[in-house]
């Protein structure tokens, strides 16, 4: 059965995509200006810009507080994708709606999947994530992965424009020694919280990557995408968790609905600790406008809730 709101979502791309040239902006018609990159979402443009600095112009399709797991893209997205020199993408399955956006937009942008080359976890690195089939994207969500990202950044621009070499090897690894120190106070900040406090209950599967590389264990009634419903029995279950575990403090997230966590505070009689980052960043006004403030918000809120 042919399903009519793809068609015309596809047809509206396509028209815009093909729009007259004197009014798109291609990647030829800027090749003496700055690099024209397009990043999926606000934590890849964030590095992208680490990267890139000044030689490149970096847009995102999902902007800060978006949420990549239920994106629709627009014509206007189309267009950016065209003009761009670079589209840098998460990978994973997080982007599902973009290999049409991609193949709609009639670009030629070389594509980098930023996650090529993290140690997986979910369905590739043969593990089971609340019954999903597909690999945890939340790779960055480790800042050792974060690492691999800016890498495969880097070398990305470098084959764009290979001019730039010199700055790109410069920015990132400036941005990489940040990333070092980084990821030192993350371990710190966990060295002051007690083992047995190291549990918390956050809204969806977003930080099984910050477990395995820092020890904290994150319980979440969904799944690893934002798409996924708890069920009833989940939420029982996670109530009995935190009952039984005895698990100090349960956390909203920035783009989650916080009536879940609220309800199984209230019935599990739980502390809310506080909101943490998952997904995306917030905008220059709020507690995570780049990676690094992110993790440091983060980390300040679970060291906040359970080092007591």
């Amino acid at each position: 059965m042919v399903r009519y709101g793809s068609v015309i979502w596809v047809i509206a791309i396509l028209l815009a995509a093909l729009a007259p040239a004197s009014a798109q902006e291609t990647a030829e018609d800027r090749a003496d200006e700055r690099i024209v990159v397009v990043a999926s979402f606000s934590i890849l443009g964030d590095f992208a810009q680490a990267v890139g600095g000044a030689r490149t112009d970096v847009t995102t399709l999902v902007g800060t507080d978006g949420d990549a797991h239920v994106f629709t893209p627009t014509p206007a997205d189309a267009r950016k994708v065209a003009a761009a020199r670079l589209v840098i993408v998460n990978g994973l399955g997080l982007e599902g709606w973009l290999p049409r956006l991609v193949q709609a937009s009639g670009g030629h942008a070389a594509i980098v999947v930023a996650a090529t080359g993290v140690p997986l976890r979910g369905a590739e690195a043969g593990q089971t994530l609340r019954g999903e089939d597909s690999a945890d994207p939340h790779a960055w969500q480790s800042v050792a992965n974060a690492k691999i990202y800016v890498a495969n950044i880097r070398d990305a621009l470098i084959a764009a424009d290979p001019a730039g070499e010199a700055v790109y090897r410069g920015n990132a690894a400036d941005y990489l020694a940040k990333l070092d120190a980084l990821d030192r106070e993350v371990r710190e900040g966990v060295a002051r919280i007690p083992p047995e406090r190291r549990k918390v209950i956050s809204t969806h599967d977003a930080f099984g990557y910050f477990e395995a590389a820092y020890g904290i264990a994150f319980i979440a009634p969904q799944g690893v995408s934002t798409d996924s419903e708890a069920s009833a029995r989940d939420i029982a279950a996670t109530i009995t968790q935190i009952r039984t575990a005895k698990i100090p403090a349960v956390f909203l997230e920035d783009l989650g609905d916080p009536r879940l966590i609220r309800q199984i505070a209230t019935e599990a009689g739980a502390r809310v600790g506080g909101t943490l980052y998952s997904d995306s960043l917030s905008d220059e006004k709020g507690d995570a406008p780049t990676y690094i403030a992110m993790v440091r918000h983060n980390i300040k809120a679970l060291t906040s809730a359970l080092a007591e």
